[in-house]
């Protein structure tokens, strides 16, 4: 078992930044593979950045490249997603998300433990 517990979440102007955190407890950090998801209102839950175990290897969706860095921390057990350049249609309930694999899944089949969200609102 894998508990996930994220932070960070709030109100922003567009052009804004934030960091979202995302704690992880239950099992090796190391041994797994961590993901961050969206979803807004009226639409499907998407991927928008993931990271391998090691750290080494992350990838992200076109929509957020260039304005989001994912990081992890393996002492620490966390997970971050720093936001830069904010804009409204990134409003959404942030989900992070740990998969039992070494490269994260871009599906969100492939996570099997999930955090509870954290509100993200960007206002114009």
């Amino acid at each position: 078992q894998v508990q996930l517990v994220e932070s960070g979440g709030g109100l922003v102007q567009a052009g804004g930044s934030l960091r979202l955190s995302c704690a992880a407890s239950g099992r090796t950090f190391s041994s797994i593979a961590m993901g961050w998801f969206r979803q807004a209102p009226g639409k499907e839950r998407e991927f928008v950045a993931g990271i391998s175990r090691s750290g080494l290897n992350t990838g992200s969706a076109d929509s957020v490249k260039d304005r989001f860095t994912i990081s992890r921390d393996n002492a620490k057990s966390t997970v971050n997603l720093q936001m830069n350049s904010l804009r409204p249609e990134d409003t959404a309930v942030y989900y992070c998300a740990a998969a039992i694999t070494i490269f994260p899944p871009r599906s969100a089949d492939g996570y099997g433990y999930w955090g509870q969200g954290t509100q993200v609102t960007v206002s114009s």
